[in-house]
């Protein structure tokens, strides 16, 4: 992982590891959910790879974003990310997409209905530029993911909205360079709308997965015609109701989901 446009572009390179707190974090293994757990998140099991899967439904919770307070500085922690909601419960937050290494978004990101930065389709190498990468965006109530050129032919005004790259599933079909039995493994988390908008459903590997295989529990297992890879080295969760508070390194942007 070299080069001066992918060290600026994206996270999860060798040299955030060693950031404070962060390559302890890298170091721990994915906490896994109590036995008999009933709640947002269950785990299942798919080709040998436990992911921790939580299923947000729209009407009961409410879904934001956060990459930067009101001063312009990113949140990096869940602590700092659940102190922007001071009068709700936060019951789960995740990373959601690239960022620069000041942990600033790198593409599109709208957070409380204000755009903080534009879309970038992507140049140079790594995840980000595997094109085509993705928007995953909340507009009216409904959660939809889109590959980002066709997000932005069309006319959007979302209250929440994330870049990020790859596209995992683009039509039901997997991203075209994908290689089935890759040796690229990594723990990886990603997200997908269902159920007309109505539900987003998160996902995190419990350790290394492939894109392709990554991308086929989307798609096969989940039911998701689109998805959206986020992260893969700093892929993190907090679920207290499950026990979870896993971060591995200072965090870009996060969704975080609250009680309405």
């Amino acid at each position: 992982m070299t080069g001066r446009v992918f060290s600026k572009l994206f996270s999860g390179w060798p040299a955030t590891l060693f950031a404070a707190g962060g390559l302890l974090g890298w170091l721990q293994a994915v906490p896994g959910l109590p036995d008999g757990h009933a709640g947002l998140c269950r785990t299942e099991t798919a080709a040998g790879v436990d992911y921790i899967v939580c299923d947000v439904p729209l009407d009961r919770y409410r879904l934001s974003l956060r990459a930067a307070d009101a001063s312009g500085k990113p949140y990096e922690t869940f602590e700092a990310a659940k102190a922007s909601f001071p009068g709700g419960k936060v019951e789960l937050i995740v990373n959601a997409g690239m960022y620069h290494e000041d942990r600033l978004p790198v593409g599109l990101a709208v957070q409380d209905g204000k755009e903080l930065h534009g879309a970038v389709l992507g140049t140079g190498s790594g995840n980000y530029s595997l094109r085509p990468n993705g928007v995953f965006f909340v507009e009216k109530g409904r959660a939809a993911v889109m590959e980002s050129t066709r997000y932005l032919k069309g006319r959007h005004d979302p209250g929440l909205a994330t870049q990020s790259g790859p596209m995992l599933v683009i039509d039901g079909k997997l991203h075209p360079r994908f290689i089935e039995n890759s040796d690229s493994r990594h723990v990886r988390n990603g997200v997908c709308a269902r159920e007309d908008g109505r539900v987003v459903t998160l996902v995190l590997s419990r350790s290394p997965v492939n894109f392709w295989d990554f991308g086929t529990f989307f798609k096969d297992r989940v039911g998701c015609r689109n998805a959206l890879f986020f992260d893969g080295t700093v892929s993190s969760l907090y679920y207290p109701a499950g026990g979870i508070d896993y971060r591995r390194d200072r965090l870009g942007p996060m969704l975080v989901v609250t009680d309405r």
